[in-house]
């Protein structure tokens, strides 16, 4: 065999290699939060009775997609955008006793790890709040992807639990006024960035 044959047969072998090899480089794709299709919703204990529910609308940061090895996120919440429907309770959740939105302004998410679950995942990560940072592990739905004239976009949510006192935020923890124990909604929506 000829030194051409040799060397044209070798480069069809590791054509193969070398795409698998470019198709991984590109596989992770980053997405930035659309914050108008992206919402954090809490809900609490009120009095030992009802439920109290409240929502932040201003949400920002990254979701970086790898169909293997997993998402992982950069989230952001303003404080300032915190929403329960009425004026002066929203005043009072900015204030000291709760999120004191001044010295404290964002809450933060950052993962740190992700596991595959079925189609979703099992994301572990690091959450601040209230200048506090705790680990947390989060099971991650991986709500769809879709390209329909608007731009490639990818879904997530997740729904967990956190004791807002582990993070500082006592106020009527003791008297009952208010629960610890604060269910956290989150369902982001990213749009391919670039």
């Amino acid at each position: 065999m000829s030194i051409r044959a040799t060397t044209a047969l070798l480069l069809l072998a590791l054509a193969p290699l070398a795409m698998a090899s470019k198709s991984n480089i590109a596989a992770k794709e980053t997405f930035n939060i659309d914050s108008v299709h992206s919402t954090a919703i809490f809900r609490v204990q009120h009095l030992g009775a009802g439920n109290f529910y409240g929502r932040f609308n201003e949400l920002e940061g990254t979701i970086d997609w790898d169909a293997e090895d997993g998402p992982s996120f950069d989230v952001s919440i303003k404080i300032e955008s915190v929403d329960s429907g009425n004026e002066a309770l929203d005043k009072h959740l900015k204030n000291a006793d709760f999120f004191d939105a001044k010295q404290f302004p964002t809450m933060t998410f950052k993962s740190t790890g992700a596991k595959k679950m079925g189609d979703n995942w099992k994301v572990t990560g690091e959450m601040t709040m209230h200048g506090v940072t705790k680990p947390v592990e989060v099971d991650m739905e991986f709500v769809g992807r879709a390209d329909v004239g608007r731009g490639d976009r990818v879904g997530f949510e997740t729904t967990f639990t956190i004791k807002r006192s582990d993070f500082g935020m006592n106020w009527g923890v003791e008297n009952g006024a208010l629960g610890d124990t604060t269910k956290i909604i989150v369902s982001l929506e990213g749009i391919k960035a670039g």
